[in-house]
């Protein structure tokens, strides 16, 4: 997948989510997505865009990244959980939301910087191989 639709994707997400966070009343029979919406959220998301930035595709198999995923991702909301209990603001729905898609976007824009980075290096070197090969 392109670095530019996985950013894209990821970006859509989590403003998906915060959007049915805030504006879908718990007593509304469309709470179900808000739920849905936000368990995916903070189980999986943060997680899988860690593994993004950490490790090159193709190093881990789809079993390695779910389980990861979800471990990470849990690490990352309960250091998140952690830390915002140490500041005034305090754990409401408001700041826990805000910081984990702060994380998440972050980690995912890291993750598009690299995943770019690599692009260009092996575009580069498919170039150089190309020009070889024709002299």
């Amino acid at each position: 997948m392109k670095p530019t639709n996985w950013f894209g994707i990821i970006a859509l997400y989590t403003v998906l989510t915060l959007l049915f966070v805030y504006f879908i009343p718990k007593s509304s029979p469309f709470s179900v997505f808000k739920m849905v919406f936000g368990f995916i959220f903070i189980a999986v998301v943060p997680g899988y865009c860690l593994i993004n930035l950490l490790f090159q595709e193709g190093k881990l198999d789809l079993v390695e990244k779910a389980v990861l995923s979800v471990a990470l991702s849990f690490s990352v909301a309960g250091v998140s959980v952690l830390f915002l209990g140490l500041i005034p603001i305090g754990m409401t729905t408001t700041p826990l939301a805000v910081s984990l898609s702060i994380i998440t976007l972050v980690f995912a824009f890291l993750a598009f910087l690299r995943k770019r980075k690599l692009q260009l290096q092996s575009a580069e070197q498919a170039a150089e191989v190309t020009i070889e090969k024709s002299m």
